[in-house]
């Protein structure tokens, strides 16, 4: 069974998994700042690049990991 979390835009972390609630994943690939937001960055499963623009307390669907799995934080 895969585990899904809830996580704000502002814990992401290069190399986690988005999913969306249709069941596609997308990697996040790069986090920039954008004024108050948080650019986010995308390969998707069919190697399409993508970026959406969200607020740092947005929630996202990601895949959980196992312990020390975290990369480094944007904010």
């Amino acid at each position: 069974m895969t585990t899904i979390e809830l996580r704000e835009t502002r814990h992401l972390a290069v190399g986690d998994t988005l999913v969306s609630v249709s069941g596609s994943s997308y990697e996040v690939t790069k986090l920039v700042r954008v004024g108050r937001g948080i650019r986010v960055h995308y390969l998707a499963d069919d190697g399409a690049a993508g970026r959406f623009t969200a607020a740092p307390e947005a929630m996202s669907r990601v895949l959980a990991r196992g312990r020390g799995g975290r990369a480094q934080h944007v904010a």
